[in-house]
């Protein structure tokens, strides 16, 4: 597999500090290396001048802790944006809705976005969905997403693993392909020697 580096954009969806105090809070997550391939992406992103855009989520809900008047409202320090990477806030689950997201990947030409972040079923998958159903070549990273578990539905405990590969199965050719962080990585060094 090859990437166009001219038309391919990253998209760092709530890399937020509200998600450390919930580990904190002693809730289990998956995906220990979430956020260091996060920035293993990051790096390789910035180092070809391939853009970078960073949502966040501002919560309306009283007792989230991704307030934007809350300490967990900012960005983690490894995945914080730097120079002029655009950050894109948002109060619903899809980076797409009250944001200009569409409008600047179509200004930019950009075909392929390959979406990381927290968490995977909410405003991860929210997310995916959205950009293929828009036509955009959505490439979901598995290996830098990540989520909690959780009481699901009647009252079961699912967990963090499962609740990912199931929402990565759910997406899965249907809205977008399933990358890992060396996949990407090899397509630019594919793409280079090209």
């Amino acid at each position: 597999m090859k990437l166009n580096p001219a038309t391919t954009a990253l998209i760092v969806i709530d890399v937020q500090k509200g998600f450390l105090q919930r580990e904190a809070n002693g809730e289990r997550r998956n995906n220990p290396a979430a956020v260091s391939n996060m920035v293993r992406l990051l790096e390789a992103f910035r180092s070809r001048g391939m853009p970078v855009i960073h949502i966040r989520h501002a919560s309306t809900n009283p007792g989230s802790l991704l307030r934007p008047e809350l300490p967990g409202f900012a960005s983690m320090d490894e995945t914080r944006e730097i120079g002029d990477e655009p950050v894109l806030v948002k109060s619903v689950n899809s980076g797409f809705i009250g944001t200009d997201l569409e409008q600047r990947l179509r200004n930019a030409a950009i075909e392929t976005v390959v979406l990381v972040g927290a968490t995977t079923n909410h405003c991860v998958e929210t997310t995916t969905r959205m950009a293929g159903n828009l036509g955009f070549d959505a490439r979901l990273v598995e290996d830098a997403c990540y989520t909690f578990d959780r009481i699901g539905y009647g009252g079961a405990h699912d967990s963090a693993e499962d609740i990912h590969a199931m929402t990565l199965s759910n997406l899965d050719g249907e809205f977008a392909i399933i990358e890992t962080t060396d996949s990407l990585l090899a397509a630019f060094a594919a793409s280079a020697a090209a």
